[in-house]
């Protein structure tokens, strides 16, 4: 399938509709009524590859981008690359860093391990990512390990899925990281952020409080290819959810 659209679902949003192949394919039909074109895997059940991939082709949707835990990109390496070969992906990022590495020493170890095993992904034709929550914000001198991991990795190999709501919610600024990584930001996560009841509240892109126009100009600016929607947890239907995001980005001008 061509591609004909930057805005993808991170189906971790509905990770709860994708326990099964018959309901991964029922949430893809869902998606692509809705008007979303291309998803991110992450968070469904344990469905075969080949049947991933029939049901992509059936349904007529593109996979930009997986989430995979970070030991199988070390220990599976050529397994992991055959697999993103066969869904057309060249987009494989981990969810998360392991948590023995979330310490002083730790960031910098992780930051050279991951490289190495990047230059493995990259030489099978695909791109490290890596996507932040709001515990890299930590400061560890006078550096966040979020700034640790970019500046002690290689950013040929070692690329950046930043997801704007987690980098707001640790006291960042998301644009202004963005920035910071242009030209290694291939992939954002899109969620917004609002209050309630003194809490921060995950809510669908345009509807609280993040500066879109800032964002959206940023990723321009720093060559992001997908734009990647993801809302952890909602409160109405994932699905509506989903819905409204696609709505207010493409009144926000995005593809």
């Amino acid at each position: 399938m061509s591609r004909t659209t930057q805005i993808a679902a991170q189906l971790y949003t509905v990770r709860d509709f994708c326990k099964t192949a018959k309901d991964f394919e029922e949430s893809l039909r869902k998606l692509k009524k809705i008007g979303y074109e291309a998803v991110q895997i992450s968070g469904i059940g344990p469905i075969p590859y080949s049947e991933i991939k029939r049901i992509l082709d059936d349904v007529g949707m593109i996979c930009c981008a997986t989430h995979i835990p970070y030991e199988r990109m070390v220990n599976e390496t050529e397994q992991v690359i055959q697999e993103h070969y066969l869904i057309q992906c060249k987009y494989p990022a981990i969810g998360s860093m392991p948590s023995q590495y979330r310490n002083t020493d730790g960031y910098v170890r992780f930051a050279k391990e991951a490289t190495e095993v990047a230059k493995k992904l990259a030489r099978g034709g695909l791109y490290f990512g890596y996507h932040n929550h709001s515990f890299e914000l930590e400061k560890y001198g006078k550096r966040t390990g979020l700034q640790i991991l970019y500046e002690e990795s290689d950013p040929q190999y070692f690329k950046a899925e930043i997801d704007t709501y987690w980098i707001q919610h640790g006291g960042g600024d998301p644009a202004a990281w963005i920035e910071k990584l242009s030209g290694r930001v291939p992939l954002v996560h899109l969620k917004d952020m609002t209050i309630r009841a003194g809490q921060q509240i995950m809510a669908e892109v345009g509807e609280g409080n993040l500066n879109w126009p800032r964002i959206i100009e940023a990723c321009k600016k720093a060559g992001v290819e997908w734009y990647i929607v993801e809302q952890d947890t909602c409160e109405r239907d994932p699905f509506e959810s989903l819905a409204i995001s696609l709505r207010n980005l493409k009144a926000m001008g995005i593809n």
